[in-house]
């Protein structure tokens, strides 16, 4: 996917990135085999971590809530895309925003209609705020604060829509965890066509893409993990956690010396040795 970019008024004097470089990877094969990996891990651990931890859904979520925070701050402090780094803020939002979901539906009983209305109108409200200073909602330069605070208050937003519909649509038509994979990855591949025909534009198709591999994520982590008489294949969290996380820091590694979603001075990717 390529994306267009423009640069809005008054934003040109607070860079955070160095020589303006973006903070954000390019989006790349490795992008979504990273974001559907984090996704799987986001669904199982946060189930690992509510059963073991004893602090219930409530105190868990606070807990992972203030881990993310303190990595965000690291993020923030960067002057540039770090791998290791973004990759943390985003395993941590995954497990964040399950556990924000799964609170208000398990323990505060709020109906899954509900969290997904609410989830879909806080990241509405956030893509408008965010075109509305900004004036566009291109990923391909994330070189500011401000833009960076709308970045990830949006890919918070999408993980937490991405899990209440897919519980939704998994709860309402009951397909199992096998099927509803199938599903969203088909509705995945259908957005990807209607990309590749023009008709649907780069910046749309990709945060149509990053929502969706939310729920495709949590499907594949709840079929690997859970016993084989709810319709997993009882891998269990801990392992499919571990093996997951072990495949994430493999990729992070790899392009955290390849550079190869490092982009450009223009948004576009680059790839050359480290160094």
């Amino acid at each position: 996917m390529t994306y267009e970019t423009r640069s809005a008024p008054g934003t040109h004097g607070r860079h955070t990135a160095a020589e303006g470089l973006s903070k954000v990877p390019a989006v790349t094969a490795y992008f979504w085999v990273i974001k559907v990996l984090c996704t799987t891990v986001g669904e199982t651990a946060a189930d690992y971590l509510n059963a073991r931890l004893g602090l219930g859904l409530t105190g868990t979520s606070l807990v992972m809530a203030i881990l993310l925070g303190l990595v965000l701050v690291a993020q923030f402090r960067t002057t540039a895309y770090r791998p290791a780094v973004y990759w943390l803020v985003v395993v941590l939002v995954s497990v964040v925003g399950t556990l924000v979901s799964d609170n208000l539906t398990d323990n505060m009983g709020v109906p899954l209609e509900v969290t997904t209305a609410v989830f879909a109108l806080a990241l509405a409200a956030t893509f408008g705020s965010w075109f509305k200073v900004e004036r566009t909602l291109s990923i391909r330069r994330v070189d500011t604060v401000r833009r960076e605070a709308f970045y990830w208050a949006a890919v918070l937003f999408t993980f937490a829509l991405g899990t209440a519909a897919g519980d939704l649509v998994a709860e309402r038509l009951d397909l199992g965890y096998r099927v509803s994979a199938v599903v969203f990855a088909l509705v995945i591949a259908a957005v990807a066509v209607a990309h590749a025909a023009k008709g649907l534009g780069s910046v749309l198709t990709f945060w149509a893409v990053y929502i969706l591999t939310r729920p495709l994520g949590a499907s594949t982590g709840d079929y690997l993990s859970q016993p084989g008489d709810d319709g997993g294949l009882g891998l269990g969290t801990v392992v499919t956690s571990a093996l997951f996380l072990a495949v994430i820091l493999g990729l992070v590694v790899f392009l955290s010396v390849s550079r190869r979603d490092v982009t450009d001075e223009g948004g576009a990717p680059v790839s050359r040795p480290a160094g």
